[in-house]
Parts: structure tokens; sequence; C-alpha cells
């Protein structure tokens, strides 16, 4: 079992071997504490926002006093920030792109990993190409899977509107269903990609950690209201820190991460854990370019029909890059 205690030494250790505690914890000591003491992230089954789950003791640290988690149901949040009823979220790009094209209050302020998704496909598909005409299952339209799925058909030239069916189903239905070879192509987030690995259903078409171009982008960014930023920029300030040095840890030290998801109780399933924290890089939020992801997800779902706005437009009125700026000068690797 590991303790409040020993999470939190862990964490320092880990960041004390990055050259980064004393510095940041300096900066930390310089600023006005946090406008807000409460702070309200969201829980969900998604276990590759594992740096907003690893957070709590760090964001104490900031100086929230009370961090709340707020259950969430399915993978999107953006409704929930936008309305004020959760301060802080990681989300999925393709998903914010289409918020911030539909003029939601939310403003991204980083990109977190790459990597979470994999596309799963029959044995009648063999690559992206093949999904023109074929069945694809997602939990609903406007979710993650479906604007990721729509996103990776269009970029071979495929129309997600006209070329592709999508059939709305539950995960442990559509793993069946892919099972039976009823349908052609399932797109998962951990641990749904583990679980169809043990299960032997299907085959990886495309992973995302390692396949090209979808690798070279940020999958899951953090995220805030609008005014909650505006009113609260040392709080959104010291909150970002706290993710970004969780996201150190599970680069870092993936084996305390992974079992600190189970100790919390996020995943009854530690070898999946385990396995993610490995495989997703986490270590990319100081190197890659995180104007480039929002660039590449407009350009690919403005080819799908799914935004009207231009990828400048989306970074003008949905992005804000001041804290990062900040915290990569602070958080030297």
């Amino acid at each position: 079992m590991i303790t409040r205690r020993s999470f939190l030494v862990r964490t320092t250790s880990v960041a004390a071997a990055l050259g980064t505690t004393a510095f940041s914890l300096r900066h930390a000591d310089a600023e006005p504490p946090p406008e807000v003491t409460r702070i309200r992230i969201p829980q969900t089954a998604a276990i590759c926002i594992a740096p907003l789950y690893l957070a709590d003791e760090l964001l104490k640290a900031e100086g929230f006093a009370e961090v709340e988690h707020v259950q969430m149901a399915g993978n999107l949040f953006t409704r929930a920030v936008a309305s004020g009823r959760v301060d802080l979220a990681l989300n999925f790009s393709g998903p914010l792109v289409i918020s911030i094209d539909e003029r939601a209050p939310v403003v991204i302020l980083a990109g977190i990993h790459a990597g979470c998704f994999e596309l799963f496909g029959s044995e009648r598909v063999r690559a992206i190409r093949d999904l023109k005409g074929k069945i694809v299952a997602i939990p609903g339209r406007g979710e993650p899977q479906h604007v990721f799925a729509a996103s990776m058909v269009s970029y071979v030239g495929i129309d997600p509107r006209t070329e592709v069916t999508w059939v709305t189903h539950p995960f442990e239905e559509s793993a069946r269903l892919l099972a039976e070879g009823a349908i052609d192509a399932f797109l998962g987030f951990p641990p749904e990609p583990q679980r169809l690995r043990a299960r032997k259903i299907g085959r990886v078409m495309v992973d995302s950690a390692v396949d090209r171009p979808w690798s070279q982008y940020f999958c899951c960014l953090a995220y805030t209201n609008r005014e909650f930023a505006h009113r609260n920029p040392v709080a959104t300030k010291r909150a970002l820190r706290a993710v970004l040095k969780a996201a150190d840890l599970c680069a870092t030290d993936p084996d305390t991460a992974a079992r600190t998801l189970v100790t919390k109780g996020y995943t009854p399933e530690p070898e999946y854990a385990s396995e993610m924290m490995r495989k997703l890089p986490y270590n990319l939020w100081r190197t890659q370019s995180h104007e480039d992801s929002i660039r590449f997800y407009a350009l690919r779902l403005h080819e799908a029909g799914m935004v009207r706005s231009n990828p400048q437009k989306i970074l003008a009125q949905g992005t804000d890059w001041r804290f990062l700026n900040e915290l990569k000068r602070e958080l030297k690797g």
C-alpha cells in the first residue's frame, strides 16, 4: 500500500532527480497563494489521464486545501468545464478542437502526452484505407472515439460522413461484435486496448504511441474554463504545474505511478496500468510543439466536415500558452 506520505516522498525524490524541486519551490514560494483553495477535477474510467489523478498531493502543496474529484460518465468533460462544474481537466485534442469551434468557453493550457488510442480491426481490414464502406463501432457520435476515428479516415481520403457506417455500442458489446466479425473496427483508450489484446480480439491497425503521424501529436491536453483562468491566473498556473510534475512522475517512475493508480482505486488492473505507464510518452511537454497538435487535428477535422474554423482561429480563441511557457522555464529537465 502507498500512503499519502510515501507517495509525496517518492514524488519529491523523482522531481529532485530531475533537478527541478528546489528551483520550482523557490518560484512557488515567491508567488502569491492561489485565488481559490478548492479545485475540482474530473474522474472517469479512462486511465491515460493519469497525471490528473496523481496530482492530488502536488495540488495540495500548491496551496489547494481541497481537491474535489467530480465523477463523470464517459470520457468527454468539455461541458462540465465550460459550465464551471470542473475547474481543470485533461481531455482529448479532437473533441476539444470541436468545442472551441463551437465557441465553448474553454481554453487549452498544455499538451500532456501522445499515444493513448489504438485502432483495432477485423480480419477484413488491414489498414485505415480499408475502412471505406465498412462498419466502425463507437460509444456515441461526438465522443472521443468517434472524433479520432473520423480524423484517421479523413486523413487517408475517406469521407467519414458518407463512406463509413458508424454504429453505437458500449465497449463490451463492441468487443463481442469485433470478435464475431459483425463490425470492422473499434478505437479504444486505456484500458480498452489492453483488454482486447488480453482476450485476443481483433488486430491492431494503428497504435498512436508508435505510428506516425499520430505519435507526433498530443492526444491529451490540459484545459480549463476561460473565466476561471482570467479570474484565477495564480491558481491556474499552480494547478498546471502540479499536473506537469505528475506527468514527469509518470515518465520517470512508471511503476510508482501505476501502483498509485491501483491503490487509489482508479483501476483494478495493475498489469494494464503498468503497461500503459511504460508505453505512453509523458515526457514530451517540454519539447514537442503544442501548437502543431492543435493545427494537425483542426485540419483533419475540417477535412472531416466536423469544424468550420481554420487552425489559426482555433489557436487564437482557444489556447493560452502563457502558463506553459513560464513553467517550461521553471521546470527545466
